[in-house]
């Protein structure tokens, strides 16, 4: 069976890794992927300013995983 390079992304925010992560790795078990790399990014956010117990606000943060899968079938 042939196979075909996919990107896929993930959002969420730093304050909810875990999260995260239980949703890339449910999402490689179901999709049967195989993960050719994988990277990241922490977008820091401006802090609110109320304060120094409030001085960090969540960050967003981005994953992509470039992933190899089997092709879909073709109808003739």
């Amino acid at each position: 069976m042939a196979t075909v390079q996919q990107v896929k992304l993930f959002k969420g925010v730093d304050s909810d890794m875990a999260e995260l992560e239980r949703q890339i790795n449910r999402w490689i078990r179901k999709s049967e992927a195989r993960v050719l790399s994988m990277s990241g990014n922490i977008a820091a956010q401006p802090s609110s300013g109320q304060g120094p117990l409030n001085s960090f606000s969540a960050s967003d943060v981005l994953i992509i995983l470039h992933v190899e899968i089997e092709a879909p079938e073709r109808s003739n």
